[in-house]
């Protein structure tokens, strides 16, 4: 028997009970051994429910226990989810979380204390929810030079952008509309100005270059000036627009970014509507592979951190290697990276001058009209580094948006 612990029964937490509850026999035929959940941790109580006789408030009686082989840490945020399974990892017990914050941040300090003590520190559930992506990239992908990978990575995000191109809602309603749904949280920030992106990016370019990719050198935008006169230019490009997070290479460093970007109908992603998360991965024997699923929500991200726990109690005392150094990595510089850039300003009307001015400032570029849109001038620049970019769009008036373009 192998005896695991939970710590944190909100959403995710109590869907890893239930899912190793409904599907125990195959849970443990998977495993080669019985899975047992000893204890769960939370500082509630659940009067009623079953969990109400294993549950604990003191993370001491769990991390003291010689008997508990593995812990699952579902608390989300960094404290005290950091401190808890540093402890845990250093007493001998694999962990198994779908923390994208703590893998973010601590990720490969975490790995290393695994490493060391010949155990395991899982995290497939952190990028993707019920997707498999952590897996492939550290097993499936090895044989391969990776040279992009470019997700769907937040399903709060996409689904507002997805109401806003089918419906031509307004940002702000849509928004009201995913919290009611419970799809964004009362304070959405994290997602919509793309900060859980950010992290989820950091973490796939910290497997793929091997080396520790600190989220705050990710340049980061959201999706809130987006509005759905955008939109109506996306759709006569027969078009779309899309929160990705990117990491591409060029030449022998990794350029990233997590921005709102205009996608054409040849994008592997064009499709990757609602919720649902779509990651796109580039190698140059691989080519092109795609991982398509639901990106969050109870049971998904639960059975990715359940797949885990198997992998775990598989490999008890054996380390699963994992290729992610302490050795922080050095980005490719933003102001270099070079896009195409989707303009929207005010129409001056018969004044040529403004004409001539867009054509000073960016050379030839392709102009844009969409039904229903009047008093505006859109257009569409040539490949041009972010840096010039943001000098040369300051000699233009009226500009009301401003969106990457990949096709």
């Amino acid at each position: 028997m192998v005896n695991i612990a939970v710590l944190g029964y909100g959403t995710v937490g109590s869907g890893v009970v239930e899912v190793i509850n409904t599907n125990q026999a195959i849970v443990n035929k998977r495993a080669g051994k019985e899975i047992n959940v000893k204890y769960v941790l939370d500082l509630r109580d659940f009067p009623g429910d079953p969990v109400e006789k294993i549950l604990v408030h003191d993370y001491d009686v769990i991390v003291t226990d010689p008997t508990v082989d593995i812990i699952v840490e579902v608390m989300g945020g960094v404290d005290p989810a950091y401190k808890f399974v540093k402890r845990a990892l250093l007493m001998g017990k694999s962990v198994c979380t779908s923390n994208k914050e703590l893998v973010a941040k601590h990720g490969a300090e975490l790995i290393a204390i695994a490493e060391e003590n010949n155990i395991n520190f899982l995290f497939e559930a952190a990028v993707g929810g019920g997707i498999p992506i952590i897996r492939p990239l550290n097993t499936s992908l090895t044989a391969d030079d990776i040279t992009e990978i470019t997700g769907i990575l937040n399903g709060t995000t996409n689904y507002i952008l997805t109401e806003m191109a089918e419906k031509g809602s307004a940002f702000e309603d849509v928004l009201k509309v995913a919290q009611e749904k419970g799809y964004a949280e009362r304070n959405p920030e994290a997602d919509i100005e793309g900060y859980d992106a950010c992290r989820k990016i950091a973490i796939l370019t910290s497997l793929v270059v091997g080396e520790q990719v600190n989220y705050e050198d990710i340049h980061t935008e959201g999706i809130t000036k987006i509005t759905k006169e955008d939109f109506k230019y996306a759709k006569a490009l027969k078009a779309s627009i899309k929160l990705l997070g990117t990491s591409k290479k060029i030449g022998d460093k990794f350029y990233s970014m997590v921005a709102p970007v205009m996608i054409g109908k040849n994008h592997p992603l064009i499709n990757v509507n609602g919720v649902f998360n779509g990651i796109f991965v580039h190698g140059n024997v691989l080519d092109d592979v795609m991982f398509y699923g639901r990106g969050a929500g109870k049971l998904p991200t639960a059975s990715a951190v359940v797949s885990d726990v198997v992998d775990a109690a598989k490999h008890l005392k054996d380390n699963i290697m994992t290729i992610w150094s302490e050795e922080e990595a050095t980005l490719g510089d933003f102001a270099e990276f070079k896009n195409k850039f989707f303009v929207r300003m005010k129409d001056k009307g018969l004044d040529d001058d403004q004409m001539m001015d867009i054509k000073n400032a960016f050379g030839n570029v392709l102009y844009v009209k969409a039904p229903d849109v009047k008093d505006e001038l859109a257009f569409i620049t040539e490949p041009i580094c972010e840096s010039e970019f943001a000098e040369r769009i300051k000699t233009l008036e009226d500009v009301y948006s401003v969106i990457r373009v990949d096709f």
